[in-house]
């Protein structure tokens, strides 16, 4: 009877990027850099520019929730490369396959 052991290294670890207050891989940084440009956007408008409170902070919460929408929206459980797929696709279109509805009839095609 064989009694040796066989192991098999399954890298199963090595699949996570890690994760940051819920958010996968480097996705952290994306919002760090949202809330430091909402900071830089609430200081300029309300000490250099003199806008109201209300306004400066009202602006300066758009490239948070900017940030936000992009992490939850297009990011946050989606496949590798589907932000740029979207970006992609609202910029050019469609991707590598035919236009089908305006494709000529196949000329062996038999009408019945």
């Amino acid at each position: 009877m064989k009694t040796e052991l066989c192991l098999t290294d399954t890298n199963a670890a090595s699949d996570s990027r890690g994760r940051t207050w819920g958010l996968e891989g480097s996705l952290f940084w994306w919002l760090v850099g949202g809330v430091g440009v909402g900071i830089a956007v609430f200081f300029v408008l309300l000490v250099l520019l003199k806008f109201s409170l209300a306004l400066s902070f009202g602006l300066a919460v758009a490239p948070v929730g900017l940030c936000l929408a992009y992490i939850f929206g297009l990011r946050q459980g989606k496949p590798p490369g589907y932000d740029r797929d979207i970006f992609e696709h609202c910029l050019s279109g469609g991707g590598f396959s035919p236009d089908t509805e305006h494709l000529p009839e196949h000329p062996f095609h038999e009408h019945q």
